[in-house]
C-alpha cells in the first residue's frame, strides 16, 4: 500500500476547490495510507486563512506522525522515511521534493489529482 503525505496546502485543497482527497487518491492509487506530519498540525492551528479550522479537523482524520523537522522540512523527512509520495501544489516544495527525488501528486486542471512524473533537477 501507497502512503501519501499531505502538506498544508493540500489540507486546504479541499476547502479551496472542492475536491474530495480520499476519493481522488483512491482514483489515481486504489488504496493509500494518506499521513500528517505532526507539525503540521500546529502550522494550522496559527494559520491565518478562512478555512484553517476545517483544514485542521481534516488533518485530525488522517494519522499524524511526529517529525523531528519543521514545515516543509517535516514533510520531506516523513516522504523519504515512509517512502511515500508528497501531496502538495506548494511550487518550493515540488522544486525541493524533485531535488530529493520524492515522488509528487498534485492538482492538475484544477479538477483532479496526477503524479508528477518529472524527478529531474
Amino acid at each position: 500500500m501507497q502512503t501519501v503525505v499531505l502538506d498544508t496546502n493540500a489540507l486546504l485543497m479541499p476547502f479551496e476547490i472542492r475536491i474530495n482527497l480520499d476519493l481522488a487518491l483512491s482514483d489515481l492509487l486504489g488504496e493509500a495510507r494518506i499521513v500528517v506530519p505532526g507539525p503540521l498540525v500546529g502550522e494550522l492551528k496559527h494559520l491565518e486563512h478562512k478555512s484553517a479550522r476545517a483544514a485542521l479537523a481534516l488533518a485530525r482524520k488522517y494519522e499524524i506522525i511526529p517529525t523531528d523537522a519543521r514545515g516543509d522540512d517535516s514533510v520531506i523527512e516523513l516522504a523519504r522515511k515512509t517512502g511515500g509520495y508528497v501531496l502538495t501544489n506548494d511550487k518550493e516544495l515540488r522544486r525541493r521534493l524533485r531535488k530529493e527525488r520524492v515522488p509528487i501528486i498534485c492538482l492538475r486542471s484544477g479538477t483532479h489529482l496526477e503524479i508528477d512524473s518529472y524527478l529531474g533537477e
